[in-house]
């Protein structure tokens, strides 16, 4: 494990860090905790960051040229995440776009989707978001229900999706629907991209306990896709479903995605959590915590270093990320006492824990990918994998 930049890391982290205090201010959590909370008055703070990150030459640095990009390495894009968790500023709204739609379409879509969304994607111009999971189709996903039907030049679709982020707000969504029920379930799906204005849309935001509806439920009734907006093949669709999942893993496992440790301690000393010997001990296990993620970061960023795809490792960091947040919110709710009944703005963590335990796979579906890849495992029996989609129980 490397824990120092090459010297060309160090070159690239400089000028990263030194166009970043020209553009930005220093971090004081405040805006990441709104965001966190998504309220609509950072939707445009958000836009207008990532405007600025386009017109700067650093929005979507992995991207190819030929799309906007920056055409630099995994390790180049970490080290500027690393830097821009230092200033106060969110381009969190994109993350869907420019961290899973993008590398899809660069990877599987047609030219002319390229030349339609990849540029207007960079520059902030369009929200987009995830129509993958259903209330019967979550971390099994392969058992999509929506169905898309062939109608001459368009697709007709019909179904619903659940736990959609961002869809209250989105121009654009990514779609997966049925196409081949004859097929297994893995195969016969098809991968689209729709406009969230298309009649027949009804997006039908979530309450959270937060008071917050950052989810949605939309339901899909005879919804007209033309065919010209398929990715990949027709009923091809899991390749670039995977390449999707892959980015959403690395994207939420790169870190970052929590209050930084100096900003805890201050909180603690504000309220009192650093006289409490309970309240110390468990400062420190989120010390420990920190300091695990932050090695465990050493290794991802070391393996993409040396041009290596960090492999199931992205899931113990995202297991323990995961775990660390629920730990930490349930020491800040018992730090603040009752004020905590009184205060949004450090509740939110406690309240929003179970976003990451859900999002971007459960901490079950982690723990079974740990269990399979890295300890040897058993895998779960599959009785379903040959058989087709149409006779399986639902």
């Amino acid at each position: 494990m490397d824990f120092d930049d090459t010297p060309e890391e160090a070159a690239f982290r400089s000028e990263a860090r030194a166009w970043l205090e020209q553009h930005a201010a220093p971090r004081t959590g405040d805006l990441h905790r709104r965001v966190m909370a998504d309220e609509p008055d950072t939707w445009a703070l958000q836009r207008e960051w990532q405007r600025t990150l386009y017109d700067g030459g650093w929005a979507g640095i992995t991207w190819p040229k030929a799309y906007g990009g920056r055409d630099g390495t995994s390790q180049q894009a970490s080290i500027f995440a690393q830097e821009q968790r230092r200033f106060e500023v969110s381009n969190g709204l994109f993350m869907v776009a420019i961290d899973m739609v993008g590398p899809t379409l660069i990877n599987h879509a047609s030219d002319e989707l390229k030349d339609r969304f990849l540029d207007p994607m960079l520059r902030g111009d369009e929200v987009w978001c995830q129509l993958f999971s259903e209330p019967g189709a979550g971390s099994d996903l392969a058992g999509l229900g929506t169905r898309a039907v062939r109608d001459g030049d368009e697709w007709i679709v019909n179904g619903q999706k659940v736990w959609t982020s961002q869809a209250h707000h989105s121009d654009w969504g990514i779609l997966l629907t049925r196409t081949d029920p004859d097929a297994t379930k893995h195969r016969g799906i098809t991968y689209f991209v729709v406009d969230m204005r298309t009649p027949g849309i009804d997006v039908r935001p979530l309450r959270q306990i937060t008071g917050h509806a950052h989810f949605n439920e939309v339901f899909l009734t005879d919804v007209r896709i033309p065919h010209d907006q398929v990715v990949g093949q027709v009923h091809g669709g899991w390749a670039p479903t995977m390449t999707t999942l892959t980015s959403e893993r690395s994207a939420i496992g790169g870190g970052g995605g929590f209050v930084s440790w100096s900003e805890l301690r201050a909180f603690a000393e504000r309220v009192g959590g650093t006289d409490d010997r309970i309240h110390r001990q468990d400062l420190m296990k989120a010390f420990t915590r920190y300091e695990i993620l932050r090695f465990l970061g050493y290794r991802a960023q070391t393996a993409l270093s040396r041009g290596v795809a960090p492999g199931p490792e992205s899931s113990v960091m995202k297991l323990l990320m995961s775990d660390h947040i629920s730990r930490t919110g349930d020491l800040v709710l018992a730090m603040q006492g009752a004020e905590g009944a009184l205060s949004d703005d450090w509740s939110h963590l406690f309240l929003n824990q179970w976003t990451v335990k859900l999002g971007g796979g459960t901490d079950q579906i982690q723990r079974n990918v740990i269990g399979e890849r890295v300890l040897g495992l058993p895998g779960e029996a599959r009785v379903d994998k040959d058989v087709p989609f149409k006779e399986l129980a639902r």
